[in-house]
């Protein structure tokens, strides 16, 4: 997967990884450990690899999770710009499903005499 698409608006002040821990964060659960990532791609430098369970791998190609990360702030803030970030791990949180809508109820006429 790209780095932006991971990481969103942090792409330009996250540093180059070379291996984070992937865990699966849900709200009633502890955190899980999944594998880990990194960027030993080679010429497709700029993507993580994820190194995981095929089901997550599936389940993450597809859309079902959305990213949140554990980072570190690294030196201070110069002048108009944002202080850099180093990546402690990856946190994948599963999509939560739409509400059904609720039945349309029984339409009711009154008439006026």
């Amino acid at each position: 997967m790209t780095r932006r698409h991971v990481l969103g608006d942090l792409y330009a002040r996250c540093d180059a990884i070379k291996k984070v821990p992937v865990y699966l964060c849900d709200v009633d659960k502890k955190p899980e450990l999944l594998g880990y990532a990194d960027e030993s791609l080679g010429q497709y430098a700029d993507a993580f690899s994820f190194h995981i369970s095929d089901d997550f791998c599936k389940k993450l190609s597809a859309g079902q999770f959305t990213y949140s990360f554990d980072y570190d702030l690294l030196g201070p803030a110069s002048a108009g710009t944002r202080r850099r970030i180093r990546l402690k791990s990856i946190n994948l949180n599963a999509r939560k499903g739409y509400p059904r809508p609720a039945p349309k109820g029984v339409a009711t006429v009154t008439v006026k005499k």
